[in-house]
């Protein structure tokens, strides 16, 4: 599909138009042997969930009747700011560029200590409760009372320190958002479709950030990066995979398992490189998905495509909850069944591999 050369940059990435390059340098032992290379193109149209259920029809429906409602408010002057609304959150998901940012480690804290408590304290009220009835028939000359009583040091150990952190933190979040709700300083990493640069922001940068708040950028095209799979063991032991990038000249390199949590199946990792390529392809409409529908008319390569297939301009956010979930089985399928490890790379007809 034709693109728009005066809205897309002269380096904005196509497969039809990458440039032959010098050899790729020597990976590190480390690298070989903890990750595989992934190969470039021929992407299926896959997205992993966190990515195509955020939004989803619903949320998008409940956000369009807030900002109906928030208009009608300031036009009648009754509007009242939301706490925390405005604030700079620093990270860009749209048909320019995909930005992305985490919040403060304050912002964690809060969040670890709530959904941490609840989960130490199901874990652990149920560990007691296997415990306490494993004693009862056990000890044949103790009361149940005086079991219980001498339980009562593990049931607080146990349920009460757990249940007393998942209270704090929700009454926080819930509560005091000025205390707990923080950005981080600014964005991670940006993948930008209209430049087709790849940009990693260093907050070190040469001591430049803390002396007066310029952060560092250190930008590469897209195709200059390779995608890797990367395995690692878990505290149990069990092998979980997560993405990531690395420039095939430099020492930049992008970890996605913040993005999307490491997964024991390598489908979805893999899945979201095929995202990933087929985001930054100009040659290509965006992919249809909920998160995408508000911007498709500002990407022209997308907008002469919805023109074509008369797409319509509400298609994700009036979809139905059930046919949207039928939608996420499809997709799940789909990754399931992905073929990336099969495929020849790209790449290799431009860059020749030392490794």
């Amino acid at each position: 599909m034709a693109n728009d050369n005066t809205y897309y940059a002269s380096t904005a990435y196509s497969p039809a138009c990458i440039p032959d390059q010098p050899p790729s340098s020597e990976r590190s032992w480390l690298r070989k042997l903890g990750a595989s290379r992934l190969p470039w193109g021929r992407t299926q149209e896959v997205a992993p969930e966190n990515i195509m259920t955020d939004p989803t029809p619903k949320s998008m429906r409940f956000w369009e009747q807030f900002d109906k409602k928030r208009e009608e408010e300031k036009a009648l002057g009754a509007y009242k700011k939301r706490p925390m609304e405005g604030v700079e959150l620093h990270g860009v998901f749209d048909h320019e560029c995909f930005r992305y940012a985490l919040l403060s480690k304050r912002s964690h804290f809060w969040m670890y200590l709530s959904g941490g408590g609840r989960f130490l304290f199901f874990l652990g009220t149920a560990l007691f409760i296997f415990v306490y009835i494993a004693e009862l028939s056990i000890v044949k000359n103790t009361s149940w009372l005086e079991t219980t009583a001498s339980f009562l040091p593990t049931l607080l150990m146990f349920s009460g320190v757990p249940l007393a952190c998942w209270a704090l933190g929700t009454l926080v979040i819930h509560k005091f958002p000025h205390l707990w709700f923080k950005p981080s300083r600014g964005p991670i990493w940006e993948l930008n479709r209209r430049t087709g640069l790849v940009t990693v922001f260093d907050y070190d940068n040469n001591g430049e950030y803390k002396q007066n708040g310029t952060i560092g950028e250190i930008t590469a095209p897209f195709y200059e990066f390779d995608a890797y799979l990367s395995t690692s063991p878990d505290r149990q032991g069990l092998p979980m995979n997560f993405l990531y990038l690395a420039h095939r000249y430099r020492d930049i390199t992008i970890n996605f398992a913040s993005l999307m949590a490491p997964d024991r199946l390598p489908q979805p990792p893999l899945a979201l490189w095929d995202f990933l390529q087929n985001y930054m392809d100009i040659s290509r409409p965006l992919q249809e998905l909920p998160c995408f529908e508000k911007c498709r008319h500002l990407d022209p390569v997308t907008a002469a495509h919805d023109q074509q297939t008369a797409r319509a301009p509400r298609y994700w956010i009036d979809m139905a909850d059930e046919t949207f979930e039928a939608k996420l089985k499809e997709m799940s399928g789909r990754i399931h069944l992905i073929d990336t490890m099969h495929r020849p790379n790209l790449m290799a007809r431009h860059v020749e591999y030392v490794d």
